[in-house]
């Protein structure tokens, strides 16, 4: 076990970072942060609002300083939001020095989960054609993760269960 890295979550919007990562997080005592919540404190507005605003461009400047900034702590549990791994900067310092988790699901559970969503802005306005066209690109960077965990078939304590396992081997 590695309690110098921190587990980071990672996959498509809808994919359960943020609740599946919370569970680990509780299970091995680590703090847990979840980006999209701290960009929301700290701009004092919601993911939609800050799309809406300043455009996706802003955000993904905004989500690139508070990652990097919160991947300096020790002992954690981050959830990405959806594109944070698309980030070469991220993405890079995620590789280097930390392990981290896809959470992969098929297309068709994933646009059940996502599709109109009004706190995800990439998807409000896509068609299911769009949105998995997202999948499809962004499959290509989330197989770049450490592990890839396989949740179609698993259910919540399953993929927890499944995380821990791995993270235990290192």
């Amino acid at each position: 076990m590695n309690l110098n890295k921190n587990l980071i979550f990672l996959g498509m919007m809808g994919s359960g970072k943020s609740s599946i990562g919370y569970l680990v997080s509780k299970k091995l005592n680590l703090n847990f942060f979840d980006i999209d919540r701290l960009i929301e404190k700290n701009e004092e507005m919601t993911i939609s609002n800050i799309f809406k605003e300043r455009g996706e461009i802003n955000f993904r400047k905004l989500e690139e300083k508070i990652t990097l900034k919160t991947l300096k702590s020790k002992n954690s549990v981050i959830a990405l939001g959806g594109g944070g791994f698309v980030n070469e900067k991220i993405r890079n310092e995620i590789i280097k020095n930390h392990l981290s988790f896809w959470l992969n699901w098929s297309d068709h559970i994933l646009l059940k989960r996502i599709k109109g969503s009004k706190k995800r802005p990439l998807a409000l306005n896509s068609t299911p054609q769009e949105i998995k066209q997202l999948i499809k690109r962004r499959i290509k960077i989330y197989s770049k993760a450490q592990f890839k965990i396989n949740c179609n078939k698993l259910s919540k304590s399953e993929i927890v269960k499944e995380v821990i396992k791995n993270y235990e081997l290192c």
